[in-house]
């Protein structure tokens, strides 16, 4: 199998094919903000052949930090160590599920690209299409050797609030990924403030799917090219609620050849940390 092709997405078809290779790690993201404890219930119920779990709290995300948003970017040194702890080296080919519309999945996709980890993909459709397809599950829990892991964050396209106000002021694009009705600041069902961050425009995370998975590449590059105005990908920097599903944004610009964008990591939760920053309602 050539883990270029695997880069960005993966059919669930292709993946089953693959499943007794021994460099393939699979990885369970299903989570849910609603009940944190329910992604790993579920994982433990059934799950996809030799899968480990990822806690977006736990696994994902950094200690709570007051600066940093509700999902922090973990330091690089812990995170290697939990890569270690699931059998994961930098010749492992990875795949990341979640329940079906790759939000948490993606978060994990991009933990590793930023680590410069090239073979990670996101089980296009997640459990739901791995299961409506009548594809293998399984209810062992793995137990992996520690691997070697080493690597560092590419902190150039990890920006935080003070970088990303400067990349505004400077006409930079801001894309928010948040459902509309947050980023015009009607409802907030998680933080403390509700709105957006003054110049950022909307584009809902949800806008990279179609029928259970993603949109074809072609399409996402039309329509993200429309965003980016005659911009390059680079000038690109995605936010949502706390840096999770902002990663989407990042893993749909890349499947669609755009490569490049950055991270607000603290992301709106980051933003209004500080009751100073700028707050801005209605469409942007």
């Amino acid at each position: 199998m050539n883990a270029t092709g695997w880069a960005t997405l993966v059919q669930p078809e292709a993946l089953a094919s693959a499943l007794d290779e021994a460099d393939l790690v699979l990885v369970d993201c299903r989570f849910s903000l609603a009940d944190p404890a329910a992604g790993e219930r579920a994982y433990r119920d059934a799950h996809l052949p030799g899968a480990r779990y990822a806690h977006l709290d736990r696994d994902l995300s950094g200690p709570a930090a007051i600066r940093e948003g509700r999902h922090p970017w973990p330091d690089a040194g812990l995170f290697i160590r939990r890569l270690s702890a699931w059998g994961i080296s930098t010749r492992s080919r990875v795949v990341a599920y979640d329940a079906g519309d790759g939000a948490f999945a993606a978060r994990l996709w991009c933990l590793l690209r930023m680590l410069g980890h090239e073979a990670v993909a996101v089980l296009d459709g997640g459990w739901a299409r791995w299961t409506r397809l009548g594809l293998p599950v399984d209810t062992d829990l793995p137990q992996p050797a520690h691997t070697p892991y080493d690597a560092v964050f590419e902190a150039a396209r990890l920006l935080d609030a003070d970088a990303t106000g400067l990349h505004i002021a400077h006409g930079g694009l801001l894309v928010d990924a948040r459902a509309p009705e947050r980023y015009r600041g009607e409802v907030e069902p998680l933080d403390a403030v509700a709105g957006h961050v003054p110049g950022a425009v909307n584009r809902p995370y949800t806008a990279n799917l179609d029928a259970g998975g993603f949109k074809p590449a072609a399409q996402l590059r039309s329509e993200f090219e429309t965003l980016l105005g005659g911009r390059g990908a680079q000038e690109l920097v995605a936010m949502c609620g706390s840096g999770v599903t902002a990663c989407h944004h990042l893993l749909a610009l890349e499947h669609a050849g755009l490569h490049g964008a950055r991270l607000f990591t603290g992301s709106w939760s980051g933003w209004i940390s500080d009751p100073t920053r700028p707050v801005a309602t209605g469409e942007g």
